[in-house]
């Protein structure tokens, strides 16, 4: 089986969900899915350092890829998610090529970087040993949000820093940051364009949320291919609507 950074890499279409409800019994049941990656957003749902360690513990016991979106790029943020077995993270609101930078470090073991501790999950707790946890620590997945102007107006220096592995798009923060009513006005889907661009120029993978499957297409055309659809939530609601609609109709 092809590991999901390989695919990610070589830009395959990948669709993966946002995980908001905090509880390993979710990410069980979609680690029963065929969505190729599952996103745990612990910057905007309630996840502490122990419901995100059952997730991604639950996550790895069901073979799904499991990516952490922390609270922040902090590094102790960082080194929760990868210490409790994420294959990588999500980093919000990186605005220029010297924060892309300081996440990278904290992503790996190098000096001023990731903390070292052998007795994590990802460590194996402690059977890895130093030297193999450290090489496969290099295969951690490094994602640099885009979501501010300060990002889009540096998005070719972001780009170029060493260690980026890809470029997510907050598409509904840019709305807020440029001021526009909605992801599809105009000098929002500007930006995007921008960023894309400036991804495929650079040999970066780029990715995005989007409110509507409808637009994959158009956005995998321009050269995207890691695609977050809905949420754990989402699924509930239209799953409750479908059941009763189908009832009452």
């Amino acid at each position: 089986m092809v590991a999901f950074r390989d695919r990610l890499l070589a830009g395959e279409l990948l669709a993966g969900t946002w995980i908001k409800t905090p509880h390993p019994h979710v990410v069980e049941v979609l680690s029963l899915s065929s969505l190729d990656v599952l996103v745990l957003d612990a910057e905007h749902a309630p996840f502490d350092r122990g419901s995100l360690d059952l997730c991604i513990l639950a996550a790895r016991a069901g073979g799904k890829p499991v990516l952490v979106r922390p609270a922040s790029a902090a590094h102790e943020h960082i080194l929760n998610a990868l210490d409790c077995g994420a294959d990588g993270v999500i980093l919000p609101h990186i605005r220029t090529a010297e924060e892309a930078a300081d996440a990278v470090k904290a992503c790996h073991y190098v000096r001023g970087g990731r903390g070292y501790a052998g007795s994590s999950r990802a460590a194996g707790y402690t059977i890895k040993g130093m030297a193999k946890h450290r090489s496969d620590s290099k295969n951690v997945i490094v994602i640099a949000q885009i979501e501010d102007v300060e990002g889009v107006d540096n998005i070719d220096a972001i780009v170029a820093v060493e260690g980026i592995d890809a470029l997510f798009i907050g598409r509904a923060d840019l709305t807020i940051a440029y001021g526009a009513e909605t992801p599809d006005d105009t000098i929002v889907v500007d930006a995007v364009d921008r960023i894309v661009a400036a991804g495929k120029a650079a040999g970066r993978v780029t990715g995005m949320f989007l409110g509507r499957v409808s637009d994959v297409p158009m956005w995998r055309e321009k050269g995207s291919s890691l695609f977050i659809l809905g949420s754990d939530q989402d699924f509930l609601l239209q799953g409750a609507a479908k059941l009763n609609d189908a009832i009452k109709s």
